[in-house]
């Protein structure tokens, strides 16, 4: 056979079956022996030995496809070789260069000038050469990578040595320079960073940062990823007015439990020559059969460990920190029923203001708490509330304390309307360590509370806006008597006033907890109207008026002797979806008798889109507090966004809290920058600036922002550039 009709017999052969592979048992990238297809515009070589192809060169195997301008293929030794434009289509990304050597069953070659691109998007880069050691590893000499967009590169990092784990999806590199804008601003010896969301052992990003009160920080945290179950992050923080310190966190969780350590400690602060911490733990444990268990314990060294060292006024305003453990159970009782019970104990760490002093929270060492309910029982439903408690108190009355409130109702509803009589006796008894006046160290309380609740529901269908509603009207009439009784003999544990709201007007009880029980002859009277979407349910406005009509003088207070003259309380709601970019909610409470408005909430927020939201609110409480807030993200351009709140009192004309920045957002990076300003609880001024470059799925360098805006911006969202 000549030579020429040779190569047009093996060309024929090689576009019509696969080229037959000889002496492998595993071939690259699978797990079985896998045939070899080839297109090219010219073949040449020798059969069962190596083929040349040139010319459009596509060649498959698997999932693997290689595309060059010359390729020579050995068949004995499954090695490959390319010259000219070589692009390598693997299942998970797509390796580009000038020359490739690959031997197709064990995947190990070279290829030189690489580029390579993650197909989900994850990360690409280049270097001088590129070693494929395996089915998902590879090895770059002279690296580059970004998750920036192709012809886009405002970050990236330089590494001598980049080596990528496909499978692990973690990247490590060593000699690390990272680049932004072309400017080399941050090296690292070395760097492990993943480039598909999963945890990894390494150095994170440094924070850096400045507050008024512990100077310029810097702070490298270390992450220990242990196990698939718990991890570890260590930090040390140097902050130049107070030295170092550092931050530990402890995450673990398992089947059935789960919990999170938290402890912090500065060895010796630079002002007060004191060694300071913070600790806080967290545990939950399921037992199983009902049973949970969990403790909670936080503790600081001093009174102003959060003022000093929290650039966060979520915790620089905090004051009694719990320290607690509950054991509890819940259950089924009989056929509709249920019962629970707990025990707990529980102390507190008082954080006291200098200015501001207060009378730390009693212990309770225990409380038992037994709750149940029978339903349905010859058409009565029976509740039972009850606990008892040692309280513990180093400086007041202190004693044990038995509260049991039994009571029975008839639920009368269908689906117009409701009815509900209920009586009910509460009962009280105390044992405590010394008398109180005139009275011994044994006092009962018991008294009785009638109440009588119900309600009708009309509806009709309206068309709104162009859409369909249902339209509801709800007048409800709640009446409560319980009787006098003096109780100013009695400690006071854990009662307060509550707040008066929508909700508790229709509750029996105007104190909480168990130690002082109010006198009632009152009527509330209020009618609800709701709008809903007949398409899918959701509600879009509520509105509401209730008026409280007492019928007797109420006797019995806990700020003053004085008693509230017979009259009338109003309060009236709207909360919902005014148009769809518009919510409001906002409500007012009137004192009728006096004609004196004695509170006012109210607050709209204008919410066209993810990262444009404008918020107002104004808050009124008579003779307390009088404030105004503001807040917005708002974009200014494309890429920059305006971050701005301010939480002023205009009872003091006083700025309580502010918050000013920016934020840029590009296709691959973001960067904030935010000052925030706010009043402690020693009525000092804390400042904080906040400067974050946050490079996209790779690192955020300075202190984050994040919560801070999400606090002071309700409705604020992280954005991106597409």
């Amino acid at each position: 056979m000549s030579q020429y009709k040779f190569l047009y017999f093996w060309h024929a052969l090689l576009l019509m079956v696969p080229v037959p592979v000889a002496g492998a048992d595993q071939l690259f990238d699978s797990g079985a022996r896998l045939p070899v297809y080839v297109e090219a515009d010219r073949f040449d070589g020798y059969a069962g030995r190596e083929i040349e192809a040139s010319g459009n060169v596509r060649m498959r195997q698997g999932d693997l496809e290689l595309m060059a301008d010359r390729v020579k293929y050995y068949q004995d030794s499954e090695d490959v070789e390319v010259q000219g434009n070589a692009t390598l289509n693997r299942s998970d990304d797509i390796l580009r260069g000038s020359l490739l050597q690959l031997n197709l069953q064990t995947g190990i070659g070279e290829l030189s000038d690489p580029l390579y691109f993650i197909k989900d998007g994850s990360g690409r880069g280049g270097g001088k050469i590129l070693f494929l050691e395996g089915d998902d590893q590879y090895r770059l000499k002279q690296a580059r990578y970004t998750t920036c967009q192709i012809g886009d590169d405002d970050w990236y990092i330089h590494a001598s040595d980049l080596t990528v784990d496909k499978a692990k999806k973690v990247g490590t590199a060593r000699n690390v320079t990272v680049h932004f804008k072309d400017v080399p601003f941050l090296y690292l010896p070395w760097m492990n960073f993943s480039f598909g969301g999963q945890r990894k052992t390494g150095l994170l990003a440094p924070i850096f940062g400045n507050t008024a009160r512990s100077g310029a920080e810097v702070s490298v945290p270390f992450y220990w990823n242990i196990a698939p179950n718990y991890d570890a992050t260590i930090t040390p923080r140097y902050m130049s007015k107070r030295g170092l310190m550092f931050n530990n966190e402890f995450r673990y969780l398992g089947q059935s439990l789960g919990g999170q350590l938290m402890f912090d400690i500065l060895p010796d602060d630079l002002i007060t020559n004191e060694t300071r911490y913070g600790v806080a733990f967290n545990h939950n444990q399921w037992l199983g059969n009902g049973w949970m268990g969990s403790l909670h314990y936080e503790r600081a060294s001093d009174s102003n460990y959060f003022r000093d060292l929290a650039n966060n006024v979520a915790f620089t305003s905090r004051t009694n920190l719990p320290q607690q453990a509950i054991a509890a159970y819940s259950g089924g009782l009989g056929h509709d029923g249920s019962i629970s019970f707990n025990i707990l104990m529980q102390q507190f760490q008082t954080l006291q203001d200098p200015l501001a002093t207060i009378v730390s929270p009693y212990k309770r060492l225990p409380q038992l708490t037994l709750n149940a309910t029978k339903r349905n029982v010859y058409g009565l439903d029976f509740d039972l509330a009850s606990n008892w408690t040692h309280f513990s108190h180093p400086t007041l009355q202190d004693g044990l304390r038995l509260a049991l409130y039994p009571s029975v109702s008839i639920p009368l509803q269908n689906s117009w309307g409701f009815i509900k009589p209920r009586i009910g006796v509460h009962h009280t008894r105390y044992n405590l360590n010394a008398p109180t006046g005139i009275e011994s160290k044994t006092i009962n309380r018991t008294l009785p509370i009638l109440s009588l609740d119900s309600g009708l529901v009309f509806e009709r269908d309206v068309n709104l806006w162009q859409g369909k509603y249902v339209q509801t009207l709800e007048p409800r009439m709640f009446y409560v008597y319980i009787p006098f009784e003096q109780q100013n003999n009695l400690p006071n544990f854990d009662s307060a006033e509550m707040d008066f709201s929508f909700a508790q007007i229709f509750s029996e009880r105007r104190f909480s907890g168990e130690d002082r029980i109010n006198d009632a002859n009152e009527i509330t009277m209020a009618v609800t109207s709701r709008l809903i979407e007949s398409s899918t349910g959701n509600e879009r406005i509520r509105a509401t008026v209730g008026q409280k009509v007492r019928l007797a003088e109420r006797r019995l207070t806990l700020t003053s002797p004085q008693t509230t003259a017979a009259g009338a309380d109003f309060i009236a709601e709207l909360s919902g979806r005014i148009t769809p970019h518009i919510l409001t909610d906002a409500g007012v409470q009137l004192d009728q008798n006096n004609f004196l408005t004695e509170k006012i909430r109210a607050g709209i927020s204008y919410h066209p889109q993810p990262g444009k939201v404008l918020n107002v609110g104004y808050r009124f409480s008579r003779d307390v507090f009088e404030q105004m807030d503001i807040s917005t993200q708002w974009p200014l351009t494309r890429k920059w966004q305006a971050l701005a709140s301010a939480n002023y009192s205009l009872k003091d004309d006083k700025l309580l809290a502010g918050l000013l920045g920016v934020e840029y957002n590009a296709c691959c990076w973001s960067l904030r920058l935010v000052a925030n300003r706010f009043t402690t609880a020693t009525q000092r001024t804390s400042t904080t600036v906040f400067v974050q470059l946050e490079l996209n799925d790779l690192m955020s360098i300075g202190t984050n922002p994040i919560r801070v805006l999400q606090q002071g911006i309700s409705g604020y969202t992280r954005t991106s550039i597409q």
